[in-house]
Order: C-alpha cells, then structure tokens, then sequence
C-alpha cells in the first residue's frame, strides 16, 4: 500500500517517536508504547491506527535468522536488460516476482537495470539459480554478482 502524501504532512513528532519506539520493538505494548512516547494509552492506539490506515505502518513480522531459515549464501546481483522497453522490464519483473530466491528487487539507475538481494542455502544452490533462472531469462543481457562475506551492518531486518 502506498503512503497517503496527506498523512506525511500531518506526521508530527509524537508520530515520528512512535514510528521510532515500533521500528525498534513491534512487539511493544500499547501501554508501554503509550508510556514512552508522552500519551495516554488510547491516545496512543488511535495514533498508531492512523499511521497503519494511512499507510506509514506497512505490518508487522517476525524477523528470522537466515541460518533458522536455511540461508547460507546471499548475493547482490545486477541485472542488465538487453532492450529497456516497458514491456521487457515487465516480463523480468514477473520472472522474479515467482523466484523465492530473490528477496529485493530494485530497479535502479545507471548502467544497470535492477540491483536483486539473492538468498540461497548455498553457492552451488546459487549456482544453479544463476544459471538456470536468471541466465535463462530471455530479457537478461548482463548478470554480475556481489557475493556477501559478511554484514557488519544490516537494519532492514
């Protein structure tokens, strides 16, 4: 769901700690929401509600560990199109839309076309993805991949 631009406009400071305290911990207690934030607690649910029906709360979820979901290989992957109409881009998406492996795709600027976040269990599993998938695409020109060693830093889970 897109973010209404109306509510972005309307988003104060007790909204933005709010959006704060819940990136942190979205386990977090509407009492103890309430309590850190300055509001009453039904105060705070009913600014919490706005921000979800508006859109600047997308959900909630569990974030699991790559090793407890069978994650032993991640890649950044750049894809370059062979042709840049919207028709190919649309085909590619499709084709990556149904690959579990891919868990982001951007389409960026530059001399590439999308930038994909690959998870797989291992390189040889990697390997095939690549290969039989990605390198199957009848859309790809280019596939260059950033194998990840580690991550010293990640905030999207």
């Amino acid at each position: 769901m897109p973010i209404n631009l109306q509510l972005m406009d309307q988003i104060d400071r007790i909204d933005r700690n709010i959006l704060r305290e819940l990136t942190a911990d979205g386990r977090i207690t509407n009492t103890e929401l309430a309590s850190r934030v300055g509001l009453s607690a039904s105060a705070c649910l009913r600014r919490v509600q706005a921000l979800e029906l508006g859109g600047a709360i997308l959900g909630y979820r569990a974030v699991v560990s790559p090793e407890a979901r069978g994650v032993g290989f991640r890649a950044y992957v750049a894809v370059g199109l062979s042709r840049h109409t919207k028709a190919e881009q649309a085909a590619f998406e499709a084709a990556v839309a149904k690959a579990p492996e891919v868990r982001e795709c951007h389409n960026v600027t530059g001399s590439i076309e999308y930038l994909l976040r690959v998870e797989c269990s291992s390189m040889a599993a990697y390997k095939h993805f690549h290969t039989e998938v990605l390198g199957a695409l009848a859309q790809v020109a280019t596939l260059t991949s950033y194998i990840v060693m580690e991550s010293p830093k990640d905030e999207r889970d």
